[in-house]
């Protein structure tokens, strides 16, 4: 299978990682770490714009459209990291007029005045983790706020000037009944939010719910507290436009849109993962050193790994993608994203489209092929 070099390189989104938090979620399997004393802000902001420097060919003359600062615990820093941090970017990156700047925020970690803070830095969207709004769940996923705490994150991001947020909440919990999902969602919807990260506990590997795993809702019960949640979020005025994500019409993330539409992003920070697509036609993964102390000791790059998206495994890469999306995507963005014309996956198109789990002429997965996914997916290989 040969590809061949894209015309247009795809969108290009940066995504940083914060990786250290106040204490790690029994059911977290994300590159975090507790605070062992002071976090070092300084050698931390340095060390990400060194390691910037070293992948500035990556950019190919591109404006950033995108951002987002996930962790760990990225709110545990201070107004004035993102400030200089940003001040730092803006010297070495264009950035779109309209970039979407996102800060993932712990309820547990604000003191007054950081949401006017992270505003004055640039940051121009949040993700507040919440979880639950349940004292009994926040205990048993091991969260370190309450109830009152998360209300009161929400209330600050708003009276901070944030109207463009989203709230993070979990189903499918130990002990949790379909009403008390919808519970959680209306808690949530109350404070106006215009996006919704709504997704089901897992149980991942490497981690405390791994080695003692918690009694979880059986099937029946997960169905019935997701049909009954979407529901509720529906008759909101709340579409989901992607699996877990739901959001007010206009107000998707446009960082995540782009993950799932096969966009290229930059990585800076310990764990970080990035998707780079070359003038020469090849398709770069790469990720950074992950430990925090070994990525703040060394020098230059921080990269820690890269590989080839051979054209091969370019189908099943970009299915997996922009399935997800409920929309899909159409069939020219997958010769703009791949390289690859659509002869490529077209035995496996017309099985789908014949077993009606494709639409026809479109990427997109009907809703019994959103509900049998995996399956779909299989096709691919």
């Amino acid at each position: 299978m040969t590809a061949t070099p894209v015309a247009v390189c795809p969108p290009l989104s940066l995504y940083i990682h914060v990786p250290w938090c106040v204490r790690k979620c029994p059911y977290c399997d994300f590159n975090s770490h507790a605070i062992k004393g002071e976090i070092p802000e300084t050698a931390y902001l340095n060390a990400i714009l060194e390691d910037l420097d070293q992948d500035l060919l990556y950019i190919q003359g591109r404006p950033i459209k995108t951002v987002f600062i996930g962790g760990g615990t990225p709110s545990l820093m201070s107004g004035a990291f993102y400030e200089q941090l940003f001040d730092g970017l803006r010297q070495r990156l264009a950035f779109s007029t309209d970039a979407e700047i996102t800060l993932e925020a712990n309820p547990g970690t604000l003191e007054a005045g950081r949401f006017e803070s992270f505003r004055a830095a640039g940051i121009n969207r949040l993700s507040i983790g919440v979880q639950s709004f349940h004292p009994e769940h926040l205990q048993s996923l091991g969260r370190i706020h309450d109830q009152a705490m998360a209300h009161r994150a929400i209330e600050s991001a708003r009276a901070a000037g944030f109207n463009n947020f989203n709230i993070d909440l979990m189903h499918g919990l130990p002990g949790q009944t379909p009403e008390q999902a919808v519970s959680d969602l209306h808690a949530a919807l109350a404070h106006r939010p215009t996006h919704l990260s709504w997704y089901q506990l897992t149980i991942e590997p490497n981690t405390e719910f791994f080695s003692r795993p918690p009694a979880l809702p059986d099937d029946d019960r997960l169905w019935d507290i997701y049909q009954q949640g979407a529901t509720h979020l529906r008759s909101a005025g709340f579409d989901d436009y992607e699996i877990s994500a739901w959001s007010l019409p206009g107000r998707e993330s446009r960082h995540n849109l782009n993950y799932w539409s096969f966009g290229d992003y930059l990585a800076l920070g310990a764990g970080a993962h990035g998707k780079v697509s070359l003038a020469d036609g090849r398709i770069l993964r790469y990720w950074k050193t992950r430990q925090p102390d070994a990525y703040l000791q060394r020098i230059g790059s921080r990269t820690s790994g890269s590989e080839e998206l051979a054209p091969e495994d370019r189908p099943l890469e970009f299915m997996m993608n922009a399935l997800r999306l409920k929309r899909g995507t159409s069939e020219q963005l997958y010769l703009e994203r791949t390289g690859l014309p659509l002869s490529s996956v077209a035995v496996q198109l017309e099985q789908l489209r014949k077993q009606h789990l494709l639409t026809p002429d479109r990427l997109q997965a009907t809703e019994q092929g959103q509900r049998y996914l995996n399956s779909l997916l299989e096709h691919f290989l």
